[in-house]
């Protein structure tokens, strides 16, 4: 989002028109954002066979889907509903990965029959699927590194408390059961958790997994998860993707040396590439003032966006409304019956009853992790696509909600 000439634009567009045209609260994502990210990544790892696969449970819309498969990326899908999806928006069964934790063998079964790439992180599971599939199923195999790395404790995902991956000291249960069912692992892989800034922990982990893939002669590639950072606010430190790139892409190479033949080397960004391209746009319903604080209280809460609660995450606001307007000292607050605060003590321009607030940032896990407390209805998602706004999702209305209600008191 950019101010020019005293309005606001996203791709381009009047971000106050897209709310008087599509009503608020809105999503609005622009797609020249996922681009430039996109590209980013690429440019950052040239020199090596760089596989991106996008974790769409960051943002599952039909459109964001079809538009990052336009740029050349592959899906890294943690349901089998989400590898339904990816084989709708026309990702061809190779290109998906499937990284599931805790689900039924059931999901499991039917991702092979649809022919994705099974990651497996879980011992049981490994000698279960090796008696069943032997050498017929190539796979993956998930480790966790013991490296506590990331943001917020809920998206640190490869310290020694962790659900996911199998353990690295594991490593030689792993090798008795891959041997005794004679299975073919064609991939290893690893992710630490989200909000990685030091490259030295992608470096770290890069270590182990060269170590581990001496016990697998038959890999295709290793993947590295992802975790890059993007700047919620200004002056935020993020991940040196540039530095990362030169650095991974120089020890990879001397890897793959070593290991005898080029490998592939896979990521798996989700809010990297689609957080920055996001704006929820609420209306401001009332200015309350009490003897403490001023609350702006807006049309839309943590059914929408829970981040803010949930990981105590930043997102930046701005009063596009009256972006010249004189600064005052105000808390947004959602019209949910909870505490749902988007920011507390934020200096905006000052606030009247009917101005628009841009949240932004709100790309990744925004809609996704969207819900219906308090019978709310979900928002619309309007696509910025070439300078041109397309609605991708229409708002929900009461029907949405009862329709999978069975009345038996009628």
């Amino acid at each position: 989002m950019e101010l020019v000439n005293g309005y606001y634009k996203i791709g381009g567009v009047d971000a106050l028109e897209l709310a008087a045209t599509h009503g608020t609260p809105v999503y609005v994502y622009d797609a020249a954002l996922i681009k430039r990210q996109y590209s980013a990544i690429e440019s950052a790892f040239q020199g090596v066979d760089l596989r991106i696969k996008y974790a769409c449970k960051a943002n599952t819309n039909i459109n964001i889907l079809k538009y990052v498969r336009s740029l050349g990326a592959g899906l890294d899908a943690v349901s089998i509903q989400e590898v339904e999806l990816g084989l709708r928006c026309g990702f061809k069964p190779g290109e998906i990965l499937f990284t599931p934790n805790g689900v039924a063998y059931e999901e499991i079964r039917k991702a092979v029959d649809l022919g994705v790439t099974i990651n497996i992180d879980n011992l049981s599971v490994l000698e279960l699927f090796g008696h069943e599939y032997g050498e017929r199923v190539p796979i993956c195999i998930r480790f966790n590194p013991h490296i506590q790395a990331g943001g917020n404790s809920h998206i640190q995902t490869g310290h020694i408390d962790s659900k996911f991956g199998i353990s690295i000291y594991q490593l030689r249960h792993v090798e008795r059961i891959v041997k005794s069912c004679s299975l073919r692992v064609e991939g290893l892989h690893i992710h630490t958790g989200s909000e990685i800034l030091d490259s030295s922990v992608f470096l770290r982990m890069a270590e182990l997994m060269f170590e581990m893939a001496e016990s697998f002669p038959d890999l295709r590639f290793i993947d590295f998860g992802s975790g890059f950072k993007v700047a919620y606010k200004e002056g935020d430190v993020t991940t040196d993707i540039e530095e990362l790139g030169r650095e991974l892409t120089t020890r990879f190479n001397e890897f793959c040396k070593q290991y005898g033949r080029p490998l592939q080397l896979w990521f798996e960004p989700g809010k990297y590439l689609v957080s920055e391209s996001g704006v929820l746009l609420v209306k401001v319903n009332v200015v309350k003032q009490t003897l403490a604080t001023v609350f702006a209280g807006v049309d839309s809460g943590q059914n929408h966006l829970i981040r803010p609660m949930f990981y105590d995450a930043y997102h930046h606001i701005l009063n596009i409304s009256n972006p010249e307007g004189k600064q005052r000292i105000y808390s947004v607050v959602g019209y949910i019956c909870e505490t749902d605060t988007f920011g507390s003590d934020r200096r905006l321009s000052e606030v009247r009853e009917g101005d628009v607030l841009a949240v932004l940032n709100a790309g990744a896990y925004g809609f996704s992790m969207s819900n219906n407390y308090n019978s709310r209805f979900r928002p619309a998602e309007v696509f910025v696509l070439d300078g041109e706004a397309h609605l991708i999702r229409r708002r929900e209305t009461l029907d949405d909600i009862l329709k999978n209600q069975v009345d038996i008191m009628a």
